[in-house]
């Protein structure tokens, strides 16, 4: 199954963001299992890097943090169609929005997020980690 990981994940789990982070953890290492393949939009990981480095107050760990990414995940390229689909969608949440466009694009099978508000609209299964 290919799955697109929702950024607040991913960020709950490389920053053990609490009380996030012990579902986050979990969810990887099921995901380790390799029935899942797991993905991230291409701007999930200027967010990562961003927050990462406003968290921890590190560049050597915001670098750290991506370069996990990088080599933990595929990245779905948002490209001018991404973000003329998810602008024309009409979602409050233009980060959600972008995120359904691209895993709509990539052809994913679902998106695997904690926001239960943000993905009602999608036309991709939705699960909740929680």
């Amino acid at each position: 199954m290919k799955v697109l990981i929702d950024t607040n994940i991913v960020l709950d789990f490389l920053l053990q963001r609490e009380p996030f982070f012990q579902d986050a953890e979990l969810l990887f290492q099921k995901i380790d299992s390799g029935h899942v393949v797991r993905y991230v939009t291409a701007t999930t990981l200027t967010d990562i890097f961003y927050i990462s480095r406003r968290h921890t107050r590190s560049i050597d760990q915001a670098r750290q943090a991506v370069s996990e990414m990088l080599t933990a995940m595929i990245i779905c390229p948002v490209n001018r169609a991404v973000l003329e689909s998810a602008f024309g969608s009409g979602l409050a949440d233009f980060e959600d929005a972008i995120q359904i466009a691209c895993a709509i694009a990539q052809r994913l099978d679902a998106i695997l997020t904690r926001d239960t508000q943000g993905f009602l609209s999608s036309s991709l299964p939705v699960f909740i980690n929680s």
